[in-house]
Formats: C-alpha cells, sequence, structure tokens
C-alpha cells in the first residue's frame, strides 16, 4: 500500500512541476520516488539514499532504512563520501566532502531502459582504499559508460575506518541490532544489495542477474559477501580485482579475546582511552557517540592506518565473517557463482628495505627466490622487492582462490592487467596496484586526461567489454577478443592484459608463485 501510495505521489508531482522537471527522468524506489538527469541516452541517479544516516545513536549501529518520502528527491549529486581523513596523492580522489551522513547509493541505466520491459544486467562496485579511506564519487569510478553498453551500474558509500570496522565492550553489552557488531561497514554492503534486489527493477535493472565487483579492499569485501550467510542469493557473480585471499597485511582480528590477546575490543578500548573515554557501560557508549567526527577519525588514512587504536578493518565476528576467505572456500562455505579473479602485474606496496628483507620470506629456498626475482643479482630493488611483494600480497592469492573454487567445480577466470599507460612507461616497470580500475571503467580520460593515447583508449574499451560480458552472460567474452579459458590447476591459463592487448596464456609467473606457495605460512 505504501509503495502505491508513493508512486501515485510521484506521478501527480511530475505533473504539476513543469517542463524542467518532467524533461528529467523518474524513478520510484520503495523508500520515495527520485529525479535524475540524462545525458547521451544514459539517465544517471546520484545520492539515494539506502539507509538512514548512521549518526548521532546509530554510529556503530546496523544500518537502518531511510524516512520515507513522498515528493520527488533530487538525485543529481553525489551524496557526501563516508567520513574520512583523504589520502594524499590518492589516484581516485575524492569528489565532495566527507561526511558522516553518507549512505547513498548512485544509478546510471540507458535512458531507454526506464521505459521499456527489457531487464538489463547489473554490476554493483565496491571501491577500495584500505577500508579507511575511498568513496563513490571519484571521476573513474562513473558509471555512464557502463550503462552506455547496456549495464545498469550502481555504487554505493560504506563506512570506513573506525565509523565503519569497530569493537567495544560497550557494544557488546549493548546487544543491539541481534548481535551484529564490529563489521558495520560491510553491514552497509550487505544492506546496499538489499536495496539493489528491491529497487533495481525500477531503474531497468535485472534483480536476478546482479554482478558484485570490487577491488583492494573492494576486492576483499566481496570475498566476504561471497561467503557471508546475509548476503546469499543478493548477486550472482562476482568480480575480485587485487583482493587477496589469504589473511591480511593487517591482520582479521578477531572481535573479543582473552585479555592481553589482540581483538577488535581490544583496539576499541585503546581508541577510547585516547578519547578520553573510560569504561564499559552504557553511560561509555553514549560518550562516545558524542564524540566529534574528527576525534573518531584521528588523523586515520592508508599512511597511518598501523597504529594500536585501529583494529585494521573487517574482523571475526562469528556472523558475517566467520573465518578468512580461503579457509571457507575451502570448506565449502560460500555461495558457489561464476567468478573473475586476478591482480596487477605490479601489484602490491613495496616500503624500501635491504635485499635480505626482502628474500628472508622465502626461508631456506632464498636461493631459488633470488635466482627467480633477481638472477644476474645486480637488480634494482624497487623492481625485485615489489615483485616480490606483490607476489605475496595479491598475486598468488589470486591464483590460490582460483584453485580452490575451480577444485569445488565453480566457473572460475583468472585474469593479470599489465598494461601500463603509454604516458607512465618511463616510470612503472609494471601496472601498480589500482591501475586497471579507469580501464574497466573505460573512464581513461579522467585519469590520464591529455596524456590520454590511442592505444591506451584501445587498450580500456577491451578490458571494458570483458567486464560487460561477463556481466551479461557469466563468461568474460569480447567481440573481436581472444577467448577467456576457464581456470584450471593443470593448465594455469590466465587472461593477460598486455601491452599488445589481451592474450590467453600459460601464467609465466608460475614459478615464482609456485615458490611462494611453497613458503606462506
Amino acid at each position: 500500500m505504501i509503495i502505491r501510495t508513493i508512486a501515485t505521489a510521484a506521478i501527480l508531482a511530475a505533473l504539476h512541476a513543469g517542463p524542467a522537471l518532467a524533461a528529467d527522468p523518474i524513478a520510484t524506489t520503495t523508500f520515495g520516488p527520485v529525479v535524475g538527469e540524462a545525458s547521451t541516452g544514459v539517465a544517471a541517479f546520484k545520492g539515494v539514499p539506502f539507509a538512514a544516516p548512521p549518526v548521532g545513536p546509530l554510529r556503530w549501529r546496523a544500518p537502518q532504512p531511510p524516512k520515507v518520502w513522498t515528493a520527488p528527491r533530487d538525485a543529481k549529486a553525489y551524496g557526501a563520501d563516508c567520513m574520512q581523513n583523504p589520502f594524499p596523492g590518492d589516484a581516485a580522489p575524492l569528489g565532495v566532502k566527507p561526511a558522516e551522513d553518507c549512505l547513498y547509493a548512485n544509478v546510471w541505466t540507458p535512458e531507454a531502459a526506464l521505459k521499456d520491459k527489457i531487464k538489463r544486467p547489473v554490476m554493483v562496485w565496491i571501491y577500495g582504499g584500505g577500508f579507511v579511506n575511498g568513496g563513490s564519487s571519484p571521476a573513474v569510478y562513473s558509471g555512464d559508460r557502463f550503462a552506455r553498453d547496456g549495464v545498469v551500474l550502481v555504487s554505493f558509500n560504506y563506512r570506513v575506518g573506525r565509523f565503519g570496522f569497530f569493537a567495544h565492550p560497550a557494544l557488546t553489552a549493548a546487544g543491539a541490532d541481534g548481535g551484529m557488531l564490529g563489521n558495520y561497514g560491510l553491514m552497509d554492503q550487505i544492506a546496499a544489495l538489499t536495496w539493489v534486489r528491491d529497487n533495481i527493477a525500477a531503474f531497468g535493472g535485472d534483480p536476478n542477474n546482479v554482478t558484485v565487483f570490487g577491488e583492494s579492499a573492494g576486492g576483499m569485501s566481496v570475498h566476504a559477501l561471497l561467503t557471508a550467510p546475509q548476503a546469499k542469493g543478493l548477486f550472482h557473480k562476482a568480480i575480485i580485482q587485487s583482493g587477496g585471499g589469504r589473511p591480511r597485511l593487517l591482520p582479521t582480528l578477531p572481535l573479543t579475546a582473552p585479555a592481553g590477546q589482540r581483538s577488535a575490543e581490544a583496539a576499541g578500548l585503546t581508541f577510547a582511552a585516547k578519547a578520553g573515554v573510560s569504561g564499559t557501560d552504557a553511560a561509555a557508549l553514549d560518550a562516545l557517540r558524542a564524540l566529534p567526527a574528527e576525534t573518531v577519525v584521528d588523523g586515520l588514512n592508508m599512511a597511518t592506518s598501523n597504529t594500536p587504536t585501529w583494529g585494521g578493518g573487517p574482523m571475526l565476528d562469528g556472523k558475517i565473517m566467520i573465518r578468512e576467505p580461503l579457509a571457507a572456500y575451502r570448506a565449502g562455505a560460500w555461495t558457489k557463482m561464476p567468478v573473475m579473479v586476478g591482480a596487477t602485474s605490479a601489484d602490491g606496496f613495496f616500503f624500501g628495505g635491504s635485499r635480505d628483507q626482502v628474500f628472508a620470506p622465502f626461508g631456506a629456498r632464498r636461493a631459488e627466490a633470488e635466482a627467480l626475482y633477481d638472477p644476474k643479482g645486480d637488480g634494482d630493488i624497487k623492481v625485485y622487492g615489489w615483485a616480490a611483494a606483490g607476489d605475496r600480497m595479491f598475486i598468488e592469492p589470486a591464483r590460490a582462490v582460483a584453485r580452490v573454487m575451480a577444485e569445488e567445480g565453480a566457473p572460475v577466470y583468472q585474469f593479470r592487467f599489465s598494461y601500463v599507460a603509454e604516458s607512465m612507461r618511463s616510470q612503472w616497470w609494471g601496472a601498480p596496484h589500482a591501475t586497471e580500475i579507469p580501464f574497466v571503467f573505460d573512464t581513461v580520460d579522467a585519469r590520464y586526461g591529455a596524456a590520454l593515447t590511442q592505444a591506451d583508449a584501445t587498450a580500456a574499451k577491451a578490458a571494458h567489454a570483458y567486464w560487460v560480458g561477463f556481466a551479461k552472460s557469466g563468461v568474460p567474452s569480447a567481440s573481436g577478443q581472444p577467448a577467456w579459458p576457464r581456470y584450471e590447476a593443470a593448465t594455469d591459463q590466465i587472461m593477460d592484459f598486455a601491452a599488445q592487448g589481451p592474450k590467453a596464456e600459460a601464467d609465466p609467473l608460475r614459478a615464482r608463485l609456485d615458490l611462494v606457495e611453497a613458503t606462506t605460512r
């Protein structure tokens, strides 16, 4: 009844709003009608609430439904990205000012999809940023190119830093939301996917053909969603870009642990003490929720995240995250579906150090590692050190995930993104972390501007086409491009997005990755 009333109100409001509003695209969600804007055949709706503002008493609560509205709501500008300390030099800088009121979604859809009865495939983007940075507003995340190619693209914000991942005994004692604690950012993601299920048909999307994809922390989030019971049935295909799979750089802490042991609650207590809040009762929780947002941020970003006052992001809460991703996959505790998984050729992070620090992790097999990463013994440590770090952090874990999923019979497709923009080839020996994103979105013009070349644009068209093909059919395919073989450990075939174009081949890094696997603890 309430949905019918909202729809009627939207129609009447549109009729009386005059020519300017009547020319704009309108969609009716379960919470109220929204008015977007159209350009070159694409309708865009931005800043659409999918949950109530998580402020005041809703700070550190599971996302709650937003208030229903009846008058058409303007949806032509991004809502605020979630509260954070932006990371200097971010390749995907935020387009709007962060705020704690941030749970908004954005939708790009073919304009025709609002009128015809053809339901398009849906892709839902989850941004990275180390679980402390990131948002949906960066220009390189615009979904208009996906909509141009027949896909309804959804992006959304989820809480980051201590707003999104925080535990404290006072929260545990409060026992709200059925004991859903700690992983508030993941709860936001599940709420956004629930909103997609319930609303995407109003934008011309097919709720039964939803692909979730994310990079870095977004890729790690996809792992969490694949293994979370609460996300089962909300999506049907997944793409994991540089999402690791083995234990992360920062440990996945348990929510609680005996005194003296590391836990998310212990990190929360350390932060509370620094903020001047003592105790574990309701008064302490009120005091924590009353802290200014800037105090909760406390300077935290990707450059400052290694601190005892920060738990490191997602935690083992026993409800959403029960095991580390690879352990969950091995146990069969995941929703099996078609998956694309991979990394960039120069993935990971190398923070400097000595030759010993690079090769010590290989233990008794150090000599083999030196022969593989620096065969002449006179290489640049910034190259072989970065290569070894990337293999351990992202490239070998992606293969490990592909192998486990393939063993369980799931359709898995592994990739490596090796293409380097022509303007950066004198600076980068390979494709660094996150550099595939503007190619996947076909937004290389926003990333490289006047330095963009025809070769870059061609590489973007190819990568983007494979992602679109996967969303449509569950098989990554692109007209005029090589067939992408399903991954099998025996053949170890990957699709490499190389300087010469996409090519399917046996993984050229197999010897390195075998050694990393054998020496991973």
